[in-house]
């Protein structure tokens, strides 16, 4: 899907995007002006998951009997991550709405029926609900393509977008994302040969 140079893989799975087209005019924003453009809902779920991460740093240094200790804080942060995500799922969102494909630390593959130009610059929302993600970045299109319509897919395009400014903290959260998809995909083939 990307350039071999790119630094992260990619794994297939489906996700929600919202692009805005970045006037050409306009310098990317710094990374303290995209931290100042994110949503309130974006800003609470990074807060949650940020504090989440720190916490459950600590207690692994805890014995095995903290275990069920840590089990029970990892429940009521999953269930804590889910209402957020219902929120983020609700809130308005700016630009038109694309199906994704693939995603990774390096960029995205997303469907739509119309093409887009290479080299234009999107804002785009990004939301892999299954996986908790939610964060905002910019993004340039790298490559386009027809998609497969011949074998029963949709017509339209696939366009292959490389991050031009993006949190460091998001790069980690969609590397940790790709490869909790991959490890799942990996489980559901082992799972389905050990059936047949």
């Amino acid at each position: 899907m990307f350039k071999d140079s790119s630094p992260y893989f990619s794994v297939q799975h489906g996700f929600t995007a919202y692009l805005s087209l970045w006037p050409k005019a306009h310098a990317l924003p710094t990374e303290q002006e995209l931290r100042a453009m994110l949503p309130t809902g974006l800003l609470l779920i990074n807060e949650v998951k940020s504090l989440e991460a720190d916490c459950l740093l600590q207690l692994r240094h805890l014995d095995d009997e903290a275990k069920s200790v840590v089990d029970f804080l990892k429940l009521q942060s999953r269930k804590i991550d889910l209402v957020l995500q219902h929120v983020l799922e609700r809130e308005q969102h700016e630009g038109e709405h694309f199906q994704g494909r693939y995603f990774g630390g390096s960029g995205l593959r997303l469907f739509n029926n119309q093409t887009l130009d290479i080299d234009d610059v999107f804002k785009i929302t990004l939301h892999i609900k299954e996986e908790l993600v939610a964060l905002l970045c910019f993004a340039k299109v790298i490559a386009t393509e027809p998609a497969d319509s011949d074998k029963g897919g949709d017509s339209g395009f696939l366009i292959d977008f490389e991050f031009v400014q993006i949190l460091e903290t998001d790069v980690e959260q969609l590397v940790k994302a790709s490869l909790s998809v991959q490890q799942k995909q990996l489980k559901l083939r082992k799972e389905a040969r050990a059936n047949s």
